[in-house]
């Protein structure tokens, strides 16, 4: 199969902002643009997984930052994000104030209205806060029978013990 080489990339680049060029970490969520991509094997049953193992927010209450382990998984419909669009915009959270809740749940919430994928679900496995780690699971509904998904393969909390 044919690859594109850098000098004739696929024409949906062009309506790409960020990839390729030169992309500030947006201010917030809010600003922060997730872009996506044509799915080159639409009628192939599979998963795609994103670990951010060095997720950043902040306390919306204290502004003391908060830290997690996010696995994304999804099936693709039409679409795919774009990764970098995905990096910058999970940095965004860096100076954002939200619960580990919101901040899970919404990231789930954006990248669906985003790609419209058959299936996606998110867990963050956030680090203590006030001596208690707090995860937190989300999912679209039952993953699509025949789909091989792995475990997510983020043990509990133990601390030191």
């Amino acid at each position: 199969m044919h690859r594109p080489t850098g000098t004739e990339m696929p024409h949906y680049t062009d309506s790409l902002t960020q990839l390729g060029r030169p992309a500030a970490l947006p201010a917030s969520p809010d600003e922060a643009v997730l872009e996506r991509v044509p799915n080159p094997q639409p009628g192939a049953l599979y998963a795609v997984r994103f670990t951010q193992p060095e997720f950043t927010s902040l306390c919306p209450l204290t502004g003391q930052p908060d830290f997690a382990h996010l696995v994304i998984d999804y099936v693709p419909g039409d679409w795919l994000v774009e990764s970098k669009s995905l990096k910058l915009f999970l940095g965004s959270f860096r100076n954002h104030g939200a619960f580990h809740e919101d901040c899970t749940v919404g990231i789930g919430l954006r990248l669906v209205e985003t790609l419209a994928p058959r299936w996606l679900r998110i867990g963050g496995y956030w680090y203590p806060r006030g001596g208690m780690p707090i995860d937190v699971f989300w999912q679209t509904g039952a993953p699509p029978e025949g789909l091989f998904l792995p475990d997510q393969g983020v043990p509990p909390y133990r601390g030191r013990g």
